[in-house]
């Protein structure tokens, strides 16, 4: 598993960071546990996810953290508005929620 992403406050170089991820037995693949620096782990639950693969909104089980990952540099406008109300309606707090720079 990789992310990278551009942060703005930095020098517009790539974060980038490599783990690995062990599937939860018996949750179809949906969760998760993430370990980027030994010895810890995350929970990685994907929540939502695309027919077609396109993008996956991922959260941990007690809802503070959320991601929305795409495939593709730009996600469509209506799609992420879409996400956002779904996530509205899973009792998720938004507000937080930041875009990144993609590479």
């Amino acid at each position: 598993m990789e992310n990278r992403c551009i942060k703005e406050k930095r020098t517009d170089k790539p974060a980038y960071i490599k783990g690995k991820a062990f599937v939860v037995e018996k949750t179809g693949n949906a969760q998760l546990n993430i370990q980027f620096y030994w010895p810890f782990k995350g929970k990685y639950w994907i929540i939502k996810l695309a027919d077609d693969y396109s993008y996956a909104v991922v959260s941990h089980p007690n809802k503070k953290y959320l991601w929305i990952l795409s495939r593709t540099p730009f996600m469509d406008p209506l799609t992420y508005e879409l996400i956002l109300t779904s996530l509205r309606n899973m009792n998720f707090d938004i507000t937080e929620l930041k875009t990144t720079k993609q590479i």
